[in-house]
């Protein structure tokens, strides 16, 4: 059994039938078919339901590991010199919530998400329904010049959510998925609205992380440098190489994560290079 699957625990088989049941009724099924999903997440147990919902269900053990990271994730903050800006939730249904209200605000604001339908609570868990993509693949799983071609998007995407106020949290090769041409963003976490400064910076900090074991540090550092920016508000070179030094503040913390492995050093050393260059120019 892996780490994530003991830490992740397992919903008894009846309360998730007792889904299944509650899912048929609410969107007039006669017959339900369920396939459980092998994925890497550590807070839920993601499913596919007739082969147009994906479902995911919370339970309380998830919610309590979700307030268990985010005090590390907080401590992260504090040891790169940063108030913590996670905030936990009250529990499992409240998490199902907060997660389809995110992926309407992202909507909202031009990033693609998967279509929210709505969240419930049964026997105490909290369900999720969002809209399935099939055939979707993680950024992560595809080949080096495909990932290579969808970077820069990626850093664009990012900072569309940043110059609208919102903050993702939890950004990992997985939590990007490619479907039909398109970048789909998932599992946005709770973030404070008084902490999205340092929000954003652990953002990039970790779109950063998760590229550089694919792409080589100096190719992610250019790329962000040269894409991270919106048409509404661009951003000079200096601007986005500031941003990279503020990333750079959290990547000894997201190192020690169990779902990043990157090279911290080589990331860091591109980082201060291309922002040195950026200063030398603008003199």
């Amino acid at each position: 059994m892996s780490i994530r699957r003991f830490v992740r625990g397992t919903v008894p088989w009846g309360s998730l039938e007792a889904v299944a049941r509650e899912v048929a009724e609410r969107y007039d099924q006669e017959e339900v078919r369920v396939t459980f999903l092998e994925t890497d997440n550590w807070l839920s147990t993601p499913c596919v339901v007739n082969d147009r919902w994906f479902v995911k269900v919370v339970s309380g053990q998830n919610a309590l590991v979700h307030a268990l990271f985010t005090g590390a994730r907080n401590l992260g903050a504090f040891s790169s010199g940063r108030e913590g800006f996670f905030e936990p939730f009250d529990g499992p249904v409240e998490m199902a919530e907060h997660e389809l209200e995110a992926t309407r605000k992202l909507q909202s604001i031009g990033v693609n998400a998967p279509d929210p339908v709505e969240s419930f609570e049964v026997d105490g868990l909290g369900v999720l329904v969002l809209e399935y993509l099939p055939e979707f693949r993680p950024l992560d799983d595809l080949p080096v010049e495909d990932v290579e071609a969808y970077a820069p998007d990626l850093f664009r995407a990012l900072a569309a959510m940043h110059e609208n106020g919102v903050a993702h949290g939890d950004l990992r090769g997985e939590n990007v998925l490619v479907y039909d041409g398109e970048l789909f963003f998932i599992d946005a976490t709770n973030v404070a609205g008084d902490g999205l400064e340092g929000a954003r910076a652990y953002d990039l900090a970790c779109a950063l992380a998760a590229l550089e074991p694919i792409l080589g540090a100096s190719t992610v550092v250019r790329i962000a440098l040269d894409a991270y920016e919106t048409e509404e508000n661009p951003r000079t070179r200096t601007d986005n190489a500031g941003a990279l030094l503020d990333a750079q503040d959290f990547l000894s913390f997201i190192q020690i994560r169990p779902d990043h492995d990157f090279d911290n050093a080589a990331l860091a050393g591109e980082i201060e290079k291309t922002a040195s260059g950026c200063d030398e120019a603008t003199r």
